[in-house]
């Protein structure tokens, strides 16, 4: 799946007007340009992987409800990676 496909669904959803998403979006944001910095690409499985490693370590300061609620905007509204 190309990477502005998955950052266009992503984007679209979390720039709600009412900044419900807020903190999700902007962790969501710092972990697609380290993504980005590192790989020069990004998939959705590659955010999924990132979170799901930050909530196992547990070294994040952001409590761990942020990143489930990360990891469900991501699983719900970005398409499946196509290999």
């Amino acid at each position: 799946m190309p990477q502005n496909e998955i950052r266009s669904a992503l984007q679209e959803y979390l720039n709600c007007p009412d900044e419900q998403y807020a903190t999700e979006a902007a962790i969501i944001g710092r972990i697609v340009r380290k993504l980005l910095a590192a790989n020069g690409r990004v998939t959705n499985r590659a955010i999924i992987l990132v979170l799901i490693d930050e909530l196992e370590s547990g070294s994040n300061l952001v409590h761990p409800d942020v990143l489930r609620n990360c990891l469900e905007i991501v699983v719900g509204h970005t398409p499946d990676d196509i290999k």
